[in-house]
């Protein structure tokens, strides 16, 4: 399967800041390569692009510099950044992720992928447990109601890429997690602070190896 992050966006939320939200360093990276590197070294993954824009020109030189592979996109419609990358991509299934998850962990990505049923599914998205945010000092700005309880869509997906391509409707399917390495989403200057103190504070952060 391969995989696409998403880091062509203008990240309006995160304010004027000098740096783009890709290269906000988390750790000791920029959060784009934390969710590169957790993606790369899935053994489920075949191969990662990353799309990114003219909003995000110091994100794209980065990424060739560590020979990462990129696509370059308007920028301005997510959804045809999205039919633009997977035009160039292979494969019926792709796994699509944000480019502003710092705690994204390769044992996790491998645990969501062996999830996807290819037989029955043509999309499965990831569901974070709203009581996980609260338990990280972080506040949604946007819940989807699911079965009675309140849920974060955390950006990371599979997706049937041949009937995007053809603009058909996709069936979704969901992965509930509390797992708070699908939890903690960087878009404001908040959660960027809240996302380095995790970080400083937790060794488990780190990419880890996956399952074959």
């Amino acid at each position: 399967m391969q995989a696409l992050i998403n880091a062509g966006g203008k990240g309006t939320r995160m304010g004027v800041c000098g740096v783009e939200k890709p290269m906000q360093i988390i750790g000791d990276k920029p959060v784009i390569m934390r969710v590169a590197e957790a993606l790369l070294a899935s053994k489920n993954i075949d191969k990662v692009l990353v799309s990114v824009s003219d909003n995000t020109l110091e994100t794209e030189k980065y990424l060739n510099e560590n020979n990462i592979e990129t696509i370059r996109t308007s920028g301005e419609d997510f959804v045809d950044d999205l039919h633009n990358a997977l035009k160039v991509m292979e494969g019926r299934f792709v796994l699509t992720c944000p480019s502003d998850l710092p705690l994204l962990s390769t044992s996790e990505v491998d645990k969501f992928i062996k999830a996807f049923d290819e037989g029955r599914m043509e999309s499965l998205i990831a569901l974070v447990d709203c009581s996980i945010m609260k338990t990280l000092g972080i506040t949604p700005s946007y819940t989807r109601d699911l079965y009675g309880s309140k849920w974060v869509v955390s950006g990371v997906s599979i997706v049937d890429r041949t009937k995007i391509l053809k603009n058909e409707y996709l069936q979704e399917f969901f992965y509930e997690t509390d797992c708070k390495e699908f939890a903690v989403n960087v878009n404001t200057q908040e959660e960027l602070k809240q996302a380095r103190k995790i970080v400083e504070k937790s060794p488990r952060t780190r990419v880890v190896p996956g399952e074959s």
